[in-house]
């Protein structure tokens, strides 16, 4: 379906590199392919490194494109879309990637018929390896999501939900890798407390998580199941996940998410 689009970012920044790199690695044109950047280093990334049209007029990259991919601040939006919006037609579908700003916000400043579809997606994009919600808008029909999911599909995984569930895609996607980092850290020095050498320590945290993640992927099982696979009775992973317990560490998780995803619906009422 991508082979035959257009695809114009307006704005070529870290994540507008992630998208366009899996594009390009998932089959899609170089000539299919157009990016706009008020920021000359950005431009210069996307001609000489991928391959790829760019230039500064915003107006040029959304005209010509089937789908225009918003991957601008929050804080200029609005601005860029009243530059673009006189050229955009109902054909087109235009995907926002700027954090909680809503659909109706960005579809009230286009013409009428405008498909909409905003993401959420993850830092891991950036590997190909990301975690993405998308919400579909007023005008954004099953074939406009199928070439969103698509286009998220290639950076990793890509969930639909409705637009009102964006902020809790938020705490737990958005904001996620932030505590497996942190998971990461803590198993490595509870390794390295225990003796193990620093860089030995990492590498076994992080390959774990990597390969437990896998597992939940890969299987479908449900983690506890999981879980449950591991922990022979008497044994040692049943005394670690008891003073996980005891310390209170799946409250924890269960609040860093809920709490993230209050501070996006604030967040997004001071953008709306």
């Amino acid at each position: 379906m991508l082979e035959k689009k257009k695809i114009g970012f307006i704005g070529a920044g870290m994540m507008a590199e992630a998208i366009a790199r899996c594009l390009l690695n998932s089959g899609v044109s170089r000539d299919a392919i157009s990016a706009s950047d008020i920021d000359e280093g950005r431009r210069d990334l996307f001609r000489k490194e991928l391959g790829v049209a760019a230039t500064a007029d915003n107006k040029s990259v959304a005209k010509s494109a089937d789908i225009i991919i918003l991957a601008v601040k929050p804080f200029v939006i609005f601005e860029v879309l009243s530059e673009i919006s006189e050229v955009l037609r109902p054909q087109q579908l235009v995907i926002s990637i700027a954090a909680g700003v809503t659909t109706r916000s960005i579809e009230s400043k286009l013409p009428s018929g405008v498909p909409v579809i905003r993401v959420m997606p993850n830092t891991p994009a950036l590997i190909g390896e990301g975690a993405s919600g998308l919400a579909p808008g007023k005008y954004a029909g099953p074939a406009n999501m199928e070439t969103a999911l698509q286009i998220f599909g290639a950076l990793g995984k890509a969930v639909q939900v409705t637009e009102d569930k964006l902020d809790a895609v938020t705490g737990l996607s958005g904001s996620g890798p932030a505590y497996v980092y942190m998971f990461i850290e803590s198993l490595a020095e509870g390794g390295i407390r225990m003796g193990l050498p620093r860089d030995s320590a990492f590498l076994l945290a992080a390959q774990t998580v990597l390969g437990a993640a896998r597992m939940v992927l890969e299987t479908g099982d449900h983690p506890a199941e999981l879980k449950a696979r591991v922990m022979t009775p008497g044994g040692t992973t049943i005394a670690g996940v008891s003073t996980l317990e005891k310390c209170g560490f799946r409250s924890a998780c269960i609040e860093a998410v809920t709490s993230a995803t209050l501070r996006s619906v604030e967040l997004g009422k001071s953008k709306d």
